[in-house]
């Protein structure tokens, strides 16, 4: 076997060989332990493919150090997203044990309607993600309290998570405050509002589809709230003071307070709020040994439900199922499964292997619509290779940016094309940062709710129809006595 000295462009099959890898011990993880596979199984087939990535990258010339320092960089990028996902896991449990969670189950039992409550819950969520441009704070925090509400009126848990995160990348897509979308928009080379309102174009149309399915998903439910709420009554002190945290949360949100600072805090005013309402029942969480001080008992009942989350004993089986939950503990299989996705992500990105595979589909791209299927095509699978959405909006803009260019169409087209398929594809891949954070916050498998995340599939088919159809795919303005030639003497849409 002959080892390049110095790196040199990978071959078709060489691409293909850690790529492959990966899909047969993902595919051989799932058929040999089902939705199991996230708490192990995935990870180890994450490292084994990697270290195909790093054969093929040494045998072409790359050093191992190099190899291992492109890991150890992209894992560097996904820890603000690891300290997320804590932040979750405890604002989860201190919400549990404080009552919040009921709370919002408690309300909303009573004000949702359980016949139209699939689109009714993408609604809600998409209004909010707009509001405070993020998806991971709404699936976080409203989010699991509709999924606790689901389980309360017996509805398909899978239904209602695809919901949730139907509504949850609406705003995460078309928000001027989400991070997703100032970094599409800044990869393009475009004015973030300009880009706002060519991807709300799209994203009204993908809602309104969406929003359609989740009706005809809907059906009558004979469901009577009085017994859960009787419980629900008994067993927590439910006041409106409980959804103090959840306003502080879209607060700090609002006013752009970094993620993990404004999840955290809210974690932390969970745990004030049980102090206060529940007192008793966070010093019996704490279960502190006789003779420690009330407020010592009550410090630890709070930091119990940060690390290791709550658990219910009220009782009744289904408030106990609801309740027992959260932790930074409860985080930790999904962070394993992120830190080995990224660290084949860097290892990939490193070889070359994305722009292996997708410089011959540009090539071939001789209209419009074809060049826009093609990116779509290439953010998916970076998305797939890489497991992080930042590398899935970046990387593909880059690659197709001066190919976008040399057909004469504005940066506006690859900004929004970029925003309709990256952001959103994420989330239905189990092994992606974003499909992970969805699966364990929601309790849903991604593979279980991936079919009913109407939303996040329908934008970017809608983002190639459109092009296809030759709507919206603007064009640069041309200098003076330029002569278009080729694709550029189309005629232009406004």
């Amino acid at each position: 076997m002959r080892r390049a000295k110095s790196p040199q462009p990978l071959t078709m099959v060489e691409a293909m060989i850690p790529i492959a890898g990966l899909v047969f011990l993902v595919g051989l993880s799932f058929y040999l332990f089902g939705d199991a596979g996230a708490n192990g199984p995935n990870q180890v087939a994450l490292a084994v493919a990697a270290m195909l990535a790093v054969f093929v990258g040494w045998r072409r010339g790359h050093s191992l150090a190099s190899l291992g320092e492109a890991a150890r960089a992209s894992v560097s990028a996904g820890i603000g997203a690891i300290f997320i996902l804590f932040a979750v896991g405890a604002l989860i449990g201190t919400w549990a044990l404080g009552g919040t969670i009921v709370a919002m189950v408690y309300y909303g039992l009573q004000l949702l309607n359980p016949d139209y409550f699939y689109m009714t819950a993408a609604a809600i969520c998409a209004v909010i993600s707009f509001s405070i441009g993020t998806s991971w704070t709404v699936a976080g925090t409203i989010g699991v309290g509709l999924m606790g509400i689901a389980q309360s009126m017996d509805l398909n848990p899978a239904i209602t998570a695809g919901a949730v995160i139907s509504g949850a990348y609406f705003g995460d897509k078309s928000s001027p405050l989400s991070d997703t979308a100032n970094l599409a928009a800044a990869a393009a080379g475009v004015d973030l509002y300009q880009h706002v309102r060519e991807t709300l174009l799209t994203s009204l149309v993908a809602i309104v589809i969406t929003l359609g399915v989740f009706y005809l998903l809907s059906r009558p439910v004979n469901f009577d709230a009085s017994e859960e709420v009787a419980v629900m009554r008994d067993a927590f002190l439910i006041s409106p003071v409980l959804f103090a945290p959840l306003v502080l949360v879209v607060v700090l949100t609002l006013f752009r307070v970094p993620p993990f600072t404004t999840i955290f805090l809210g974690a932390l005013a969970g745990g004030m709020v049980a102090v206060f309402v529940e007192p008793g029942r966070v010093v019996a969480f704490a279960a502190a040994r006789e003779g420690v001080p009330t407020w010592v008992a009550m410090l630890k009942g709070v930091w119990l439900a940060l690390a290791s989350g709550y658990r219910s004993t009220t009782g009744n089986p289904a408030l106990d199922t609801l309740l027992t939950r959260g932790g930074m503990e409860s985080m930790l299989s999904t962070i394993w499964l992120i830190i080995a996705a990224l660290a084949f992500g860097g290892v990939v990105e490193k070889c070359g292997v994305i722009e292996r595979l997708v410089t011959p589909i540009v090539e071939r791209a001789k209209s419009g619509g074809a060049l826009v299927g093609s990116l779509v095509l290439a953010t998916i699978a970076t998305n797939i290779v890489t497991a992080d959405q930042f590398i899935a909006v970046v990387l593909p803009a880059r690659m197709f940016r001066n190919a976008f260019a040399a057909r004469g169409y504005a940066p506006i087209v690859l900004s929004r094309s970029v925003g309709d398929s990256a952001t959103t594809t994420g989330s239905l891949i189990p092994w992606n940062s974003c499909g992970a954070f969805m699966a364990v916050t929601l309790g849903v498998p991604t593979l279980s709710y991936a079919p009913f995340a109407v939303f996040c599939m329908v934008s970017p088919l809608l983002t190639v129809a459109i092009a296809y159809a030759g709507i919206r795919m603007l064009r640069l303005e041309k200098t003076l006595g330029e002569t278009p030639t080729g694709d550029d003497q189309k005629p232009s849409h406004n």
